[in-house]
């Protein structure tokens, strides 16, 4: 399950892009003028040490806030002015989210978890159905659609939260330290179900701390005090074409 364009445009691009918060008379800048592309198909680590602004470009790029300044173009479309109603709809058809913490509702089955996100795309029963089997199925899970989270182990809840991320055939996966739960052998099987979905042609950003879960990814952003401090391609991914490292 994948969404591909081919007229070599970026997937996101990112002009600018400052995030302030007011805090009394004090004036944090989260993010501070940062300049980013991203192709279609690229495999991207975002890091930082805490405070490095890591966490509010994800929020940014996700669509769940707005940036101070600055322009995002997703998908040949600039969000970074919508509102919020606007804002949910693009998050709901082109971002599929990935937490630490799984986020699955306890007394729903997996199958209803994966639903999820096509009931408020207002997609018909039949669709759902067909579609998060076919997403639970991309994460070797379909045997386990009709179990609760509490029937599952750590790492099977996060093969959940990736099939509902799935669901939707996104323009990017966003996965906020989807490790951050597990052991390493489980990490190492999540980020295995990570590595086989850019193999399918998937744009996947991954925001971590941890260096070997970055290193899964073909190209590391490294972010300190807001600003963008390297941006390394560690190797090409499969059918894209890297974006130029910013200054």
């Amino acid at each position: 399950m994948s969404q591909q364009r081919s007229d070599g445009r970026p997937l996101i691009q990112v002009r600018g892009l400052t995030k302030i918060y007011e805090m009394g008379s004090e004036r944090i800048h989260a993010l501070d003028g940062v300049d980013l592309d991203i192709e279609r198909g690229e495999y991207v680590a975002i890091m930082g040490p805490s405070g490095s602004g890591k966490s509010t470009l994800m929020n940014l790029l996700g669509c769940l806030d707005s940036p101070t300044a600055g322009e995002y173009w997703l998908n040949d479309r600039q969000v970074s002015q919508l509102d919020d109603d606007e804002l949910a709809r693009v998050r709901n058809r082109e971002i599929g989210f990935v937490f630490q913490t799984f986020n699955l509702l306890p007394r729903a089955t997996a199958l209803h978890n994966v639903e999820l996100p096509l009931v408020y795309a207002g997609a018909s029963s039949d669709a759902r159905r067909q579609r998060a089997l076919a997403a639970l199925r991309a994460v070797d899970l379909e045997d386990r659609a009709t179990h609760k989270p509490n029937e599952l182990s750590g790492g099977q809840r996060q093969r959940v939260a990736i099939a509902r991320a799935l669901v939707t055939d996104p323009s990017i996966i966003l996965a906020d330290e989807p490790t951050g739960n597990l052991d390493s052998k489980t990490s190492a099987e999540i980020m295995s179900v990570f590595d086989q979905l850019q193999a399918d042609g998937n744009t996947i950003i991954l925001v971590t701390h941890e260096p070997d879960i970055a290193a899964h990814a073909r190209r590391e952003v490294f972010l300190l005090d807001g600003k963008i401090e390297r941006d390394e391609v560690t190797r090409p991914a499969a059918g894209a074409v890297p974006a130029a490292p910013q200054p």
